[in-house]
C-alpha cells in the first residue's frame, strides 16, 4: 500500500502548480509538457506500455493526453540499467530495483558453506527475483529479522518443515513456510493440524499427574487428530472447537486430582458437581466424558448430560435489507467505502446465507465473469447476480489483490490471503463484516426468509448445503417441503 500523499501547499498550487496533476507540490522537474512534480514524476517513470511509435517500454511523456516514450516526447531521463539493460526505474548505483532485489536474493540465501544459493532452494529465490513488484521484495528483505531469518534457513542441512519448526516461531518463519510450499521447495501439509499437535503437545504440561497425561493424550490421539488426519483440510472450526474440548477435559482431570479422584472412579456427583462449579464451558466436559465411556476409561453408568448450544438470533428481513443497501451497493473506496472485496463476500453472506469457511475458498473456477453476466456456483446450479449485485465481482476479476509478489503469482484463489498461496481467512472476514453486522445472524435469517420462498431441494441444490441442513431451518419458518406441495397442489397447479 502506498503512503498517502502530504497536504499540498496552497502558495504553490496558485503560483507554480504541477502541469500534470495541477495541485502544489514541489517541482521535481520541467519536461516538454510543463512543471511535474515528484509524485507525476514518480508515476511517469513507472508508466509502461508501447508508444505509437512502436516502442514498448517506460512511456513517461505525455502527448495530446496519451503516454509517450522519451524519443517522441524528447525527455531527458536515465532509466537505462547498467547490469541488465532494462529500461526501468533507477534504484541505486546506475542499477534498476529488480537488480539491487537479485543481489540481495542471492546475498541472503547463500549456503555458507559454498558461497551460493543451494539448488534445494533456488527456485524460491527465482521466485523473489521474478516478482512484478521488485521495490516491494526489496522492502521486505532488507528488514533485520527478514535478514536474520533467511541466512539462517539458508545455514541449515535440510529444508524441510520439521527442520523449519526448529526454528523459533514468528510470523516471518511462517510466511517463508507459505513461500517454500507455494514454490515447490517442500510439500504442502495443514498448518491447523500441525498447529494443533504442537499445542496440544504443550497443553499435556498443564497436567500435574502423569496418569492424566497419558490419559489426555490418548483422547487427542484418537478423538481428535485421528479424525484430522482423515479431513482433507482441517477447519478453523474443527480446529478451535478441539482446543477447547481438551482444554475443558484437562481442566476437569484437574479438579479430579484435587479431590484425589482418579477418573475410574468418578461417579455420578462427581461429574454433576463439575458440570455445576464452573463456567457454562464446563458443560464441553461432555465431549470428552463420553469418548472415555465408550473408550471403557470410566463407569459405563455415568449419564452424561449432553452440551446445548444456545438459540441463535437471526437478522430480520427488514434488516436484511437494510445491511444489503447500505453496504452492498456503496461503491466508494476504502477508507470512505467498504472494499470490493469486503462487500463481495458480504453478497454472499447476506443475500445466499453462505458459511465464511466456504465463501473464503471459492476459486475462479466457480465464478464467471463477462461482460454481459456474472455467474457463481455455490452448488450445482450457476446463479446470475444481477447489477449491483456483480459490480465488486467485476472489480475483482479486474484487479485480484496480491498478484505483485512472489506470494501469488498464479494463485486461483478469489479471495488471496496475506499468507503465500492462501486464501483469505474466515476469522479475518468474520472480524471484519462484524463490524457492521452478525455474520452468523445474517446467515441464518437468510435461510430462515428463503425457506419462505422455495423448496428445501432446490435451496440445497444451489447454496451447496445438505437437505437436512435446509430442512431444520425451514422447521423453523413452517415451510417444509411437504407443506410447499400441499399449498400448489391447493391452488390448481402441478408440484
Amino acid at each position: 500500500m502506498s503512503r498517502p500523499k502530504p497536504p499540498e501547499d496552497p502558495q504553490l498550487r496558485a503560483t507554480a502548480p504541477c502541469g500534470r496533476c495541477g495541485m502544489g507540490y514541489k517541482t521535481a522537474v520541467v519536461w516538454p509538457d510543463g512543471r511535474v512534480c515528484f509524485y507525476c514524476r514518480l508515476k511517469a517513470i513507472r508508466t509502461r506500455g508501447t508508444c505509437t511509435c512502436g516502442h514498448e517500454g517506460v512511456l513517461p511523456g505525455l502527448i495530446d493526453g496519451r503516454p509517450a516514450c522519451r524519443s517522441c516526447a524528447n525527455i531527458e531521463l536515465y532509466i537505462d540499467c547498467r547490469v541488465c539493460g532494462a529500461e526501468d526505474e533507477i534504484y541505486r548505483d546506475g542499477k534498476c530495483w529488480r537488480c539491487v532485489l537479485a543481489e540481495l536474493v542471492e546475498e541472503r540465501l547463500a549456503d555458507p558453506a559454498t558461497g551460493r544459493v543451494s539448488p534445494v532452494l533456488r527456485p524460491f529465490a527465482d521466485a523473489l527475483n521474478s516478482m512484478k513488484r521488485a521495490n516491494s521484495g526489496l522492502t521486505w528483505i532488507r528488514q533485520p529479522h527478514v535478514t536474520e531469518f533467511l541466512r539462517t534457513l539458508a545455514a541449515q542441512t535440510e529444508t524441510t518443515h520439521e527442520k523449519i519448526d526448529e526454528l523459533p516461531r514468528s510470523n516471518t518463519r511462517e510466511h517463508v513456510r507459505a513461500l517454500l510450499v507455494e514454490h515447490g521447495v517442500i510439500p504442502a501439509r495443514d498448518d491447523r493440524l500441525a498447529r494443533f499437535e504442537a499445542w496440544a503437545l504443550a497443553a499435556f504440561d498443564r497436567l500435574p499427574a502423569e496418569h492424566n497425561r497419558a490419559l489426555i493424550a490418548r483422547y487427542v490421539r484418537w478423538a481428535h487428530v485421528r479424525r484430522m488426519r482423515q479431513m482433507s483440510l482441517v477447519s478453523q472450526g474443527t480446529f478451535l472447537r478441539a482446543k477447547q474440548s481438551t482444554t475443558v477435559a484437562i481442566n476437569f482431570l484437574n479438579w479430579l486430582d484435587e479431590r484425589e479422584i482418579r477418573l475410574e472412579n468418578a461417579n455420578q456427583g462427581h461429574i454433576d458437581a463439575w458440570m455445576i462449579s464452573g463456567p457454562s464451558t464446563n458443560q464441553q466436559a461432555s465431549r470428552f466424558l463420553s469418548w472415555a465411556v465408550r473408550s471403557r476409561l470410566c463407569n459405563r453408568n455415568l449419564k452424561i448430560p449432553a452440551h446445548r448450544r444456545g438459540t441463535s438470533a437471526r437478522l430480520s428481513a427488514d434488516a436484511q435489507q437494510s445491511a444489503i443497501e447500505s453496504h452492498l451497493t456503496m461503491t466508494a473506496a476504502p477508507p470512505d467505502g467498504i472494499s470490493a472485496r469486503d462487500r463481495a463476500i458480504m453478497i454472499l453472506v447476506l443475500v445466499f446465507g453462505q458459511i465464511l469457511e466456504r465463501v473464503v475458498a471459492l476459486t475462479w473456477d466457480d465464478i464467471s465473469v463477462t461482460s454481459e453476466a456474472v455467474t457463481i456456483r455455490l452448488g450445482t446450479i450457476d446463479i446470475l447476480l444481477p447489477v449491483p449485485l456483480d459490480e465488486p465481482w467485476r472489480q475483482l476479476h479486474d484487479d485480484p489483490l496480491h498478484g505483485l509478489t512472489a506470494s501469488h503469482p498464479n494463485s486461483f484463489w478469489v479471495f488471496r490471503g496475506y499468507r503465500p498461496g492462501r486464501h483469505i481467512g474466515a476469522q479475518y472476514m468474520h472480524n471484519r463484516i462484524k463490524r457492521h453486522f452478525s455474520v452468523r445472524a445474517a446467515r441464518l435469517g437468510t435461510l430462515h426468509e428463503l425457506t419462505h420462498s422455495a423448496p428445501i431441494p432446490i435451496i440445497a441444490e444451489a447454496l451447496g448445503y445438505n437437505p437436512q441442513t435446509i430442512e431444520l431451518h425451514a422447521r423453523g419458518s413452517a415451510a417444509t417441503y411437504t407443506e410447499y406441495v400441499a399449498l400448489r397442489a391447493s391452488a390448481g397447479s402441478n408440484p
